[in-house]
């Protein structure tokens, strides 16, 4: 079936549409669109018709999966941006001083935890996490690939210990 021939028959149930998107919308206008929508992308996928099979059931399946996509997306964005608040709220200076003194907190927790660690683990620990390799730190430190990694594993099980209060519950 080409666009021609599927759009005349598509036509004929936008009245049936129109009534289906109203129980969806419950605001005309809304529904206007929403069989609008659901028209264009059945012309456009005319192709995946298949001739002989219910048109007006497919054109509610298209009608009710758009639906669904465009209500997802407006509680996506509605999520992410509150409307409660402007930018200027006094709450938000509150909240950021919080969470940099938190921070603050934080980071000075973790370097006393780093410096708590032997120097042994501490050092291979410290260029991993600065980004090189395990064999440049073998090199570098002149011990053997795998007692790198051990050093690095043992860091880490100290830092974990030392840091559990962090850890997400």
């Amino acid at each position: 079936m080409n666009q021609n021939e599927f759009s005349r028959a598509a036509d004929g149930h936008a009245i049936a549409l129109l009534t289906h998107a109203m129980r969806f919308t419950h605001d005309e206008d809304d529904a206007k669109d929403l069989v609008q929508d659901t028209l264009i992308k059945g012309i456009r996928f005319c192709a995946k018709f298949d001739k002989g099979t219910n048109l007006r059931g497919w054109l509610y399946v298209i009608m009710r999966n758009t639906f669904i996509n465009d209500y997802r997306k407006a509680q996506k964005r509605h999520s992410v941006i509150s409307r409660d608040e402007d930018l200027s709220s006094p709450n938000l200076l509150k909240s950021s001083t919080k969470i940099s003194s938190e921070g603050k907190f934080v980071m000075d927790d973790i370097q006393k935890a780093l410096q708590s660690l032997p120097e042994q683990y501490r050092i291979p620990f410290q260029r991993y996490f600065e980004g090189y390799k395990y064999e440049e730190i073998a090199e570098e430190r002149g011990i053997p690939l795998g007692t790198v990694k051990t050093h690095i594993h043992q860091a880490r099980q100290i830092l974990k210990t030392y840091l559990k209060q962090y850890r997400p519950v």
